[in-house]
């Protein structure tokens, strides 16, 4: 072997080892470049998935059971009578995680001048009521907390909820008030 023969020998060696090297720099770094990428692509999907969910997300939804979904409405006519009232039965349901009743209500003619007494009677007779002034004559919603019926002191077996048009509390002898969308609020 001459010098030339022992130049290209480790020269081809050199030559092999580095290529392989840089074909394993070259796997290497294209194994970085593809985690860095996968991470980078699912911390911006996170980021525009959670900022959608949160702009669309209802910040005040509140667990409901509906008592009345449609319109109903109290006549009154006090010739005879000296109060009217719409009852719904609750039949000794528990009431006791809700918090707030909710509704609306309004009457027919503009110029009555009408006040509504909403009822709770629970199984034991305990009754307690409040009182709802100057009626519109536009749908009102009414969010009553169920701690203002101070009468009640157990929620557990409810019987009766009632809106009540007493003539001490009306205007007019005769009208029409309207009730819809009964529910108790959690």
């Amino acid at each position: 072997m001459d010098k030339k023969d022992i130049y290209e020998h480790l020269a081809k060696i050199y030559l092999d080892a580095s290529t392989q090297k840089k074909k394993k720099i070259k796997e290497s770094s294209r194994f970085k470049y593809l985690v860095f990428a996968s991470l980078a692509i699912a911390l911006s999907l996170t980021i525009i998935l959670s900022g959608y969910f949160r702009k669309n997300k209802q910040p005040n939804v509140q667990i409901s059971l509906v008592l009345l979904n449609e319109a109903s409405k109290i006549n009154f006519n006090f010739d005879p009578a000296k109060k009217e009232i719409y009852a719904i039965s609750l039949n000794k349901l528990n009431l006791g995680k809700f918090t707030m009743l909710a509704f609306a209500l309004k009457k027919y003619n503009y110029t009555d001048n009408v006040s509504v007494r909403v009822e709770f009677i629970n199984a034991f007779r305990e009754k307690s009521e409040v009182y709802l002034k100057n009626i519109s004559s536009r749908w009102q919603d009414y969010k009553i907390k169920l701690g203002d019926f101070k009468g009640i002191s157990d929620w557990s077996e409810m019987a009766d909820l009632s809106f009540i048009v007493e003539e001490w509390n009306a205007k007019g002898k005769k009208g029409v008030v309207y009730i819809d969308n009964v529910r108790l609020l959690r």
